[in-house]
């Protein structure tokens, strides 16, 4: 059962520009997203990131607690040797998706310097 869906669009050169404070990226991403960006140069390193931000409001969204629901790097979004994108949630969004028996499904494009997210909470009952 779907207990809720999220979208979210980010521009990968306001992301570039983010980029640059070293406090927004620790605020924002996880250590294994950090290192993640930091594997890819140049424009793909602004698009990741936009994806990624964008995954993580899509996730707040269909969990439908707003920007003040999670720490956004409790949200970690990385990428299986596929390239296919995942959630690994740690904290209180863990314990949230755990306690609500909630999975976490993530899908990822970029375009013409758009960053496009959508997020589905799957309910296993």
């Amino acid at each position: 059962m779907i207990f809720g869906i999220g979208t979210d669009l980010c521009a990968a050169g306001r992301m570039a520009e983010k980029l640059q404070k070293p406090a927004f990226v620790e605020h924002v991403f996880s250590p294994a997203e950090q290192a993640l960006l930091n594997a890819r140069g140049g424009t793909h390193r602004a698009e990741t990131a936009a994806a990624n931000f964008a995954a993580k409001e899509a996730f707040l969204k269909a969990a439908g607690t707003g920007l003040g629901g999670f720490a956004l790097a409790d949200l970690s979004v990385l990428r299986k040797e596929s390239g296919a994108p995942y959630f690994v949630l740690t904290g209180p969004a863990a314990d949230w998706i755990n306690a609500n028996a909630l999975i976490p499904h993530v899908s990822l494009t970029h375009e013409n310097g758009l960053a496009c997210a959508f997020v589905v909470l799957e309910q296993n009952t």
